[in-house]
């Protein structure tokens, strides 16, 4: 009987630093990782669709919506996973999803011969309703909040 007391404060007090060490998935991160599932599952099934039957139309435009489609899968893994190298490859994954979707949104304007058809991250998302754009800011600032340093 002396020995559960002693014990039980012991596994309660580990596993409230463990749960203070991982908040990225909880409260509004899960709301996030759920965004980036969806995002996950919605680029890769358009871009497996458009590699599968129109791959010769627009290439380009396909393999970028292939590596959109990685992106957000590494994404919400890395989001949902603890961990200061998990935090490091969420915020890898959202910095790439950041820079590809400006990048890319800015060649699809200007350079608009090399994009006959939309990717994922054409026009800076518009055809998702700019999701792309904003999800990738939303991200980083979770991230910045949720750093490992200030949970330490």
């Amino acid at each position: 009987m002396k020995n559960q007391n002693s014990a039980a404060p012991a596994r309660g007090a580990a596993t409230s630093t463990a749960g203070a060490k991982n908040t990225r998935n909880t409260g509004p991160g899960r709301l996030l990782i759920a965004v980036y599932a969806v995002f996950a599952i919605s680029a890769t099934a358009r871009a497996g669709y458009q590699i599968l039957t129109k791959f010769s139309e627009a290439p380009l435009a396909y393999l970028l919506s292939a590596f959109a489609a990685l992106v957000y899968v590494v994404a919400t893994v890395s989001l949902a996973k603890a961990g200061s190298t998990w935090f490091k490859v969420s915020v890898a994954a959202v910095l790439v999803e950041l820079v590809g979707v400006l990048v890319v949104g800015a060649l699809s304007v200007f350079d608009s011969v090399q994009f006959p058809h939309e990717t994922v991250w054409s026009l800076f998302g518009r055809g998702y309703g700019f999701i792309p754009l904003l999800l990738p800011i939303l991200g980083l600032v979770w991230l910045y909040r949720r750093r490992p340093s200030r949970n330490a």
